[in-house]
């Protein structure tokens, strides 16, 4: 009896990119590895979890311009590598930069941040849109 295996195109891709990275390693062809994000919105607020372990609250950053929110993270341990040969390195590197456009309604006044088990929580309260409205042009 034949059995039935589910196809994910994602989990291929995920293995050629591993890869590629064993290949290019040490050439700096390919970019650090991003932190993994879900950006979601309920009924009062917008809210992004960014998966980052390893890194303390003080070695992120969290910033706010015309509603385009980015976050950096920079780790300022350094660990000793020497003698060691990586078969896998899929850890967050030492540094990273992620920027999300946040829509008009998100108040970025009022943006509230936690960190809790590796994930770093942020959520902007949601606040009411004005209607358009249409002006009149008058004659002199």
């Amino acid at each position: 009896m034949a059995t039935i295996v589910r196809w994910s195109p994602f989990q291929e891709l995920e293995q050629l990119e591993r890869r590629m990275r064993r290949m290019l390693a040490g050439q700096e062809m390919l970019g650090a590895a991003l932190p993994a994000a879900d950006l979601y919105e309920s009924d009062a607020e917008y809210v992004l979890e960014l998966e980052v372990p390893g890194f303390q609250e003080k070695e992120l950053e969290i910033n706010v311009t015309d509603h385009t929110l980015t976050i950096k993270g920079e780790r300022t341990e350094e660990k000793e590598e020497k003698g060691r040969s990586f078969l896998l390195h899929e850890r967050l590197e030492k540094t990273f930069e992620r920027r999300f456009a946040l829509p008009a309604e998100a108040n970025t006044d009022r943006i509230a941040a936690t960190y809790t088990g590796g994930v770093l929580k942020i959520a902007a309260p949601k606040t009411p849109v004005e209607p358009k409205r249409t002006i009149e042009i008058s004659a002199n």
